[in-house]
């Protein structure tokens, strides 16, 4: 009688996974059992366990280790990747206690709900084997759908919530299908076991099961990070979310995708690289046109954010086409500013607006910046780094990424992401024009940062700077974790 192998179970290398899990069953038996309204203080246990959780991912640094039959890895590619997912985290949850109070949705469950999606990126990054990288997707995304709604009372947020479950699901059907197909043609979920499988046998890459299997992966992987055009879902989902979870949503899903979708790619699919860089060529260029030209026409500023969320997607998908170590490094880099500049950006955004957010467009801003001078070069801050200028970590990023595409041969590929960049400070420039340049038709009495959000931004702002006055050390751990 045969015995099944068992594997090698180390529960060390999902340490950070199993942390932030236990926590957030806590907080959810804490929310149970403790009365009373103010639900502020789960927001503060929610960052101690963060915290705690990024302790144990940084203490794996080092020699990369597998555990669970190749099933998951602890490499520093991941670690790198869950500090930003955890940093994504933590700054939403502490723009979030204000706004949920201010539109009485305050209820305790969302901050566990918040770690949950957490747990699921930092599965996504780990994961070395299709199921696992499916399943934190799963994690990842009901968390997101349920968030997406919790404004109950709010139609715009039951309209987000319906809409990204649906589309979420049918993506989510693209991918898993296309991880269906990659296992019918090489007989493993494995990333490495799938590219050892077509080495020694060549003939399977041009068999048409695993070329669809690969794209159908891509097409999946492409929702996820919003890249055009398969981006009709983010407009609508980031403008009827609330703010800090359109800010959340932003940030550490979108760097989720990429995490997966980098490694998935260049170990699984290496002998189709030429055809998948192409692909990604045409998907950059797309991402960041569409995004930044539909950016310029748009009022509301959460809306507008979306769209300059589409793009920024694209300036990533730049450093991916290159396939090169400085375009992956530049990507790590990228996403780690991107989560600071944008949730700081809806950080004020969540000061400006009132119950409703029945004045969130750019005109609502005018005279902002003489009525609350502070919170608008703080913002203006955020805007300058997403349009990439100098001195902020917006720039040092681009810098990096059109860098690589250069030194890969895509000289066309930078100088479309130049044009892109600079065609950006339009919309970004517009909302200084009104909050400085423009009479102010309210006092703006209301906008005052409570302490969690003046954190939040005081961090999101220093790093957005340091990032991008000395970014030596970042890009050299970035450039570590890319040394797979």
């Amino acid at each position: 009688m045969e015995t099944i192998a068992m594997p090698a179970i180390n529960l060390a290398v999902i340490m950070p996974e199993i942390l932030l899990s236990c926590i957030a069953m806590v907080l959810l038996l804490v929310n149970v059992f403790v009365p009373g309204k103010n639900k502020a203080y789960l927001g503060y246990l929610s960052i101690i366990g963060l915290a705690v959780t990024a302790a144990s991912a940084v203490g794996g640094w080092g020699p990369s280790v597998s555990a669970f039959n190749g099933s998951v890895v602890q490499d520093n590619y991941a670690i790198f990747f869950k500090i930003i997912f955890i940093i994504s985290a933590g700054l939403a949850i502490l723009i979030a206690d204000r706004y949920m109070v201010q539109e009485d949705c305050n209820q305790g469950e969302l901050y566990p709900m918040v770690l949950f999606a957490t747990v699921g990126m930092m599965l996504m990054a780990s994961g070395t084997d299709l199921m696992v990288i499916f399943l934190g997707l799963e994690l990842l995304s009901i968390p997101l759908y349920i968030l997406a709604g919790w404004n109950r009372d709010n139609l715009a947020s039951n309209e987000a919530g319906l809409k990204y479950f649906l589309l979420g699901a049918f993506s989510t059907g693209f991918l898993l299908y296309g991880m269906a197909l990659t296992y019918g043609a090489t007989g493993s979920t494995k990333i490495m076991a799938i590219s050892s499988y077509v080495m020694s046998n060549p003939g399977v890459a041009s068999n048409p099961l695993f070329i669809v299997g690969m794209l159908l992966i891509a097409v999946g992987f492409s929702f996820k990070i919003a890249a055009a055009p398969f981006h009709m879902w983010t407009p609508d989902v980031y403008q009827g979310a609330p703010t800090p979870m359109t800010a959340f949503m932003s940030a550490g899903p979108k760097a989720a995708g990429f995490a997966a979708f980098i490694r998935v790619m260049i170990f699984a699919f290496p002998m189709l690289r030429a055809e998948w860089s192409d692909l990604l060529w045409i998907l950059a260029v797309l991402t960041m046109t569409v995004g930044n030209i539909i950016a310029l026409s748009q009022d509301n500023v959460k809306r507008m954010l979306a769209y300059s969320s589409i793009a920024h997607a694209g300036y990533a998908l730049v450093g991916f086409a290159a396939v090169n170590a400085e375009g992956a490094a530049g990507i790590l880099f990228y996403m780690l500013s991107y989560a600071f500049m944008n949730i700081g950006a809806f950080g004020v955004i969540v000061l400006i607006t009132k119950k409703g957010e029945i004045n969130g467009n750019v005109q609502d801003l005018a005279g902002f910046g003489h009525k609350k001078p502070l919170l608008a070069m703080v913002l203006s801050i955020f805007l300058f780094s997403l349009a990439g200028m100098p001195p902020t970590a917006g720039f040092i990023g681009k810098f990096y990424l059109f860098s690589a595409a250069i030194k890969a041969g895509y000289v066309w590929l930078a100088i479309i992401g130049v044009l892109n960049s600079a065609a950006s400070l339009y919309y970004y420039l517009r909302v200084m024009v009104f909050m400085y340049m423009k009479d102010p038709t309210e006092d703006f009495e209301w906008a005052g940062a409570t302490p969690a959000i003046a954190v939040c931004l005081l961090v999101a702002v220093g790093a957005t700077l340091v990032l991008g006055v000395v970014p030596g050390t970042v890009l050299e751990l970035a450039q570590k974790a890319v040394q797979f």
